[in-house]
């Protein structure tokens, strides 16, 4: 389904320990298809859906919906720390080539 590095690993659970709650995972939702790839959703959730598919990373558990699931397939995400800045990345293999730019619409099924 997805990875999420050592670094993405140790980043969430130092996420989850911060506040009062009692969280059960990270879920990750992609929340539509743009010409760059996917626009993704995190946060830290106490609870999973019925229908939501819980992947062990680790010590993590990521909660995913039925929906995101297929464009998440074989994603990689990392935790990157870096002089200027600080934040997570997504490696997936299910993003579009379009890119698009001036002049690409037609080549890329016209709007985006």
């Amino acid at each position: 389904m997805l990875t999420l590095t050592e670094s993405a690993q140790a980043a969430v659970a130092k996420f989850m320990t911060v506040g009062a709650k009692d969280y059960r995972g990270l879920r990750i939702g992609v929340n539509g298809m743009g010409c760059s790839g996917p626009s993704y959703a995190m946060l830290l959730e106490e609870a999973a859906s019925e229908d939501d598919i819980l992947v062990a990373c680790g010590a993590v558990t990521v909660i995913v919906d039925s929906f995101s699931a297929p464009m998440l397939d074989g994603t990689v995400v990392d935790f990157v720390e870096e002089d200027d800045r600080s934040g997570f990345t997504f490696a997936n293999p299910n993003t579009p080539s379009c890119h698009c730019g001036p002049g690409a619409a037609a080549s890329c099924g016209g709007t985006h």
